[in-house]
């Protein structure tokens, strides 16, 4: 099942059904107005849900209309939590060493998430406002997923129950901002804009063998106006899983409905691939030439970010975005 939110006079849009193709979605208010309902009461929603998917299929469903990506919102388009992770530790190695820190060899064993801000999400096509070219413009090409809810002290065995949707994101971040903010000692504020989603959100039966063991084993598309940047797989040097990352975030308190969780960048040890980000490639440039080459972005650049599973179909849409001035 593909789920997403268009617009429409309410700020949370109107949940709609969209199909396998992505060319045709039904709206489903007489079921869910909105994402965040569906996901309130999902034990018996979703079979709802699902019927009207199957009949999509079918094209049994007389009020179908046209599913038009730069009219969709982020599939939840603002939400009460949003936590994302660093699961691909050689990336969080890497990053780290760019900016001359060292990192803790407990990294590897204990994971490692942020708490950003989720009352402003990007639809997968809205430009992207920042204030400065100077400010050190990245992308972050992850997965993410959308759960129940998740009682406080659950384990890794009973959270992937607990994952009702994936989608893409781009954890858009300024990187000359970082720094100083860590410095400090309190996180990222400043130094992490709104986050941009796919246009679609899908349940996990819909990868097929490409989810397993909560994770998604398919390579994540990043292009750099119109150039091919990376294709890392997803699947591959994950070093903590959806399920363990749900362990984490729940040790000292709930995860309810609709929260939002990303992996991190995804990065593999095979450099051959690509990277899903600038500051990455950067520091690969640095130890390879003695300085990183690559700039960040500036106004006017574009960024497409999707995943196509075996048959070269789209699974969640492209997140496709121009930096712009704000």
């Amino acid at each position: 099942m593909k789920l997403a939110t268009v617009k429409n006079a309410n700020r949370d849009g109107q949940l709609v059904v969209v199909n396998r193709d992505l060319t045709k979605a039904v709206a489903v208010a007489q079921i869910a107005a909105t994402m965040q309902a569906a996901l309130d009461d999902w034990a018996s929603i979703a079979p709802k849900l699902a019927e009207v998917a199957a009949a999509l299929e079918k094209g049994a469903v007389k009020d179908s209309f046209a599913f038009d990506p730069s009219n969709a919102m982020a599939p939840l388009p603002r939400a009460y939590h949003w936590v994302d992770g660093s699961a691909y530790v050689n990336h969080v190695e890497l990053v780290r060493k760019a900016r001359g820190a060292q990192m803790p060899e407990s990294f590897w064993t204990d994971p490692l998430v942020y708490q950003g801000g989720s009352d402003d999400f990007l639809g997968a096509r809205q430009d992207v406002p920042v204030p400065s070219e100077d400010f050190g413009i990245d992308l972050e090409g992850e997965v993410a997923v959308i759960t129940d809810d998740v009682p406080i002290g659950t384990k890794r065995a009973a959270a992937f129950e607990h994952i009702k949707l994936v989608m893409l994101v781009n954890d858009w971040s300024l990187r000359n901002l970082i720094p100083n903010e860590l410095a400090k000692g309190f996180g990222f504020y400043q130094s992490k804009p709104a986050t941009a989603f796919s246009p679609v959100a899908v349940t996990p039966d819909e990868l097929g063998t490409a989810w397993s063991e909560a994770k998604v084993h398919l390579p994540l598309v990043v292009h750099v106006n119109g150039q091919p940047f990376g294709k890392p797989n997803a699947g591959v040097d994950m070093t903590f899983d959806f399920a363990k990352l749900i362990e984490h975030i729940t040790v000292t308190r709930n995860a309810r409905a609709g929260t939002v969780l990303g992996s991190g960048t995804i990065s593999n040890y095979d450099r051959s691939l690509g990277s899903a980000c600038i500051a990455e490639r950067r520091t690969l440039e640095q130890i390879e030439q003695g300085k990183p080459v690559t700039s960040f972005l500036k106004f006017g650049d574009t960024v497409r970010i999707e995943m196509f599973d075996a048959q070269g179909r789209s699974l969640f849409g492209a997140i496709e975005q121009k930096v712009v001035r704000a």
